[in-house]
């Protein structure tokens, strides 16, 4: 069973304007992509989907855009079905792929305009839009270059622009930040936080975790199937530890705490403790353990772990 978080309930499923996943699966023969995700997706939200590579992350999203039928399961996004509606579904979301996908050979105007024509849009009427993006994201002036002369940080940004364009109301991102450097990588986490703002629901698959700790409000970890489900808060949460600075070396401790059974794990450097907890409940009896084996405690703080502890630990925890 996935961990989930205990605070953050999911919407309901007929409100719209978000996602609902239920018993979601795909299968390439023999070999099982993704089975059973069931998660939703609040309208306005933005959405981490994590997971190692291969791990299904890429085929639910192309599920999700109606660009994959699944095997199992169905998938309702902005209240239209993944695996049936898919020309009305394309009206409505975004999808920036991991690889730009741009023509070299074209200028950064004639790809948008491309991209345009592909979803009958008005150029008159929409190119306002791209202007826009293109002087928010530092490309104003280069609509006449062609795309084969940029750098990747500005064939990313062109990219997220042309996801842009049509105006969709669901955005899925794969790694919108990969290549940017630290400035424009922050325009964009910035963008994304204004169209969460606007009322667009936007999923974000990222390797960066310190960028969905930013961004996301809650997170799904996913490994072919669900392992936990939360807000990152309650995700660390699930992962309580506590700190300890003890007079002296914290090493000599480490052996007395790690035969507790409500502490998975213990962690001892210089005159600092870090003890994992299995319930915060239990931080009493490990200063209790520590006096009773002779420690000076200076100080006893909690501490939450950092999301990329965490993940880890789920994908360790996971054997199948």
């Amino acid at each position: 069973m996935p961990r989930v978080g205990g605070t953050s309930e999911p919407a309901s499923a007929a409100e719209p304007g978000g996602i609902r996943v239920q018993g979601l699966g795909k299968s390439f023969g023999e070999r099982v992509a993704v089975e059973g995700l069931t998660f939703e997706v609040r309208p306005g939200e933005v959405f981490g989907l994590l997971g190692p590579n291969g791990a299904g992350k890429t085929t639910t999203v192309r599920m999700l855009t109606g660009l994959l039928r699944p095997s199992a399961g169905e998938a309702v996004v902005w209240g239209h079905r993944a695996a049936h509606d898919g020309e009305a579904l394309r009206k409505v979301v975004g999808l920036l792929t991991e690889q730009p996908g741009l023509y070299d050979r074209l200028t950064a105007r004639e790809n948008l305009r491309f991209f345009m024509k592909l979803h009958e849009l008005d150029e008159a009427t929409v190119w306002p839009r791209a202007q826009h993006y293109l002087e928010r994201f530092g490309l104003a002036g280069r609509e006449d270059d062609a795309c084969g002369g940029f750098s990747k940080g500005m064939r990313q940004k062109l990219a997220i622009i042309r996801t842009l364009v049509h105006d969709p109301k669901v955005i899925f991102l794969d790694e919108p930040t990969s290549g940017l450097d630290p400035e424009s990588a922050r325009t964009v986490r910035d963008a994304v936080a204004e169209l969460a703002a606007e009322g667009r629901t936007i999923i974000l698959c990222s390797h960066n975790l310190a960028e969905v700790e930013r961004l996301c409000e809650r997170v799904a970890v996913v490994k072919r199937r669900l392992l936990a489900l939360g807000s990152v808060r309650e995700l660390r949460r699930a992962g309580q530890a506590l700190e300890v600075r003890v007079e002296g070396e914290a090493e000599r401790f480490r052996s007395v705490l790690s035969a507790l059974s409500f502490a998975p794990g213990v962690l001892a450097e210089g005159g600092r403790l870090r003890v994992l907890l299995a319930d915060e409940a239990h931080a009493p009896d490990v200063v209790a353990c520590l006096v009773g084996a002779g420690a000076r405690i200076h100080s006893a703080v909690p501490a939450q772990r950092p999301l990329e502890e965490v993940y880890l630990d789920l994908l360790k925890e996971d054997v199948t």
